[in-house]
């Protein structure tokens, strides 16, 4: 049963099923409240969009933060030189690429890269930048000419919110040191985010949480949300889900849960906020409805959202096909930019 602000089940069958229907895109207009361009996935038994790509490299367990005893680590995803040569790195793609100097990718002939952040999927409470359906977003990203970095964070029960957030945002911090700057001949000035299921959470706080310019501290300039679940207070949520989001929580109870508010992006929102893109299954397990709300309050904040509606119940980058891949990219390609576009390069680096 879906529990919608505590309505009837008949109220929420009858919501659910106008959420299906989809909503038409008018061109030249934009959009309103919880318009959505709804698209029909391509389904197959293996989803060959989430195959890894042998020949995008790899450098595994770069220390973000933490500590000496509980590090917090990423991976890097790396984009082919434009003389179509893999890029370089000075310390390998093994495991031990963490305490070596690093990858150096510093090009000087060509412009800064934009980057993007990648956040894995689990309930919080699992999942690893490295599994295998997240590599292959990290490495497609990649392909597509973004330097991407696929971090861990802090899970629950063990570590409860803001834990993870906490995490996450340290490592936009981070990667806009300049030595990071330098180490991966990024522009920190373009730096978005993508992430799926509690990773969408994550990224939709990541864009949210804060106000003002996106271009220093952690912000992101640019957002992506697939699944994510939006408001945890007890609006539009399952009742299988409630002991997920009160674990993450480190709450007892819905009624007495203070950490609630601050970890529903839809709360958060501000006309300062980045562009987002939100992609949404129709009856999947993270009801639509907490899309739809989340859209309708970036949009009445005046914030660039774009909203793709998917037929079925696939979940998180489980929707991800060739159209959905492509309409991504485009989006990050008009807001963070492609490597082709005419960069000036910072002061900060040497």
């Amino acid at each position: 049963m879906i529990r919608l602000m505590r309505a009837s089940p008949t109220s929420i069958l009858a919501l659910v099923g106008a959420l299906a229907v989809g909503f038409a895109v008018l061109s030249g207009c934009a959009p309103s409240s919880t318009q959505s361009d709804e698209v029909t996935p391509e389904i197959v038994a293996v989803n060959p969009e989430l195959a890894t790509l042998p020949d995008i490299p790899v450098v595994q367990n770069i220390v973000y933060g933490g500590t000496a005893e509980s590090p917090l680590l990423l991976d890097a995803c790396l984009p082919k030189r434009d003389d179509d040569a893999p890029a370089q790195n000075a310390a390998g793609t093994g495991d031990d690429a963490g305490t070596a100097a690093g990858p150096t990718l510093e090009q000087p002939d060509e412009p800064l890269r934009a980057a993007i952040v990648v956040v894995h999927g689990g309930s919080w409470t699992r999942g690893d930048k490295a599994d295998i359906a997240w590599r292959a977003v990290c490495q497609w990203l990649a392909s597509a000419g973004y330097v991407a970095l696929s971090v861990d964070y802090r899970l629950a029960p063990e570590s409860v919110f803001p834990a993870a957030i906490d995490d996450v945002q340290a490592a936009v911090a981070w990667l806009r040191e300049d030595e990071q700057v330098t180490r991966f001949h990024i522009d920190p000035t373009r730096i978005g985010a993508f992430g799926g299921s509690a990773g969408g959470n994550l990224v939709a706080l990541l864009g949210t949480r804060g106000s003002g310019d996106l271009t220093t501290a952690s912000r992101v300039a640019a957002v992506v949300d697939l699944s994510g679940p939006i408001d945890l207070t007890g609006v539009a949520v399952t009742d299988d889900f409630i002991p997920v989001q009160l674990a993450y929580l480190g709450c007892a109870t819905e009624e007495d849960c203070p950490a609630a508010i601050g970890a529903s992006p839809n709360h958060l929102i501000d006309p300062s906020d980045p562009p987002f893109f939100v992609g949404h299954s129709t009856v999947e397990k993270i009801p639509l409805a907490q899309a739809e709300l989340f859209v309708a309050a970036l949009r009445d904040a005046g914030v660039r959202t774009e909203f793709v509606t998917v037929e079925g119940a696939l979940h998180s980058i489980a929707m991800l096909d060739a159209d959905l891949k492509s309409r991504i990219i485009d989006f990050f390609d008009g807001t963070i930019g492609t490597p082709s576009d005419p960069l000036v390069q910072p002061e900060s680096v040497g």
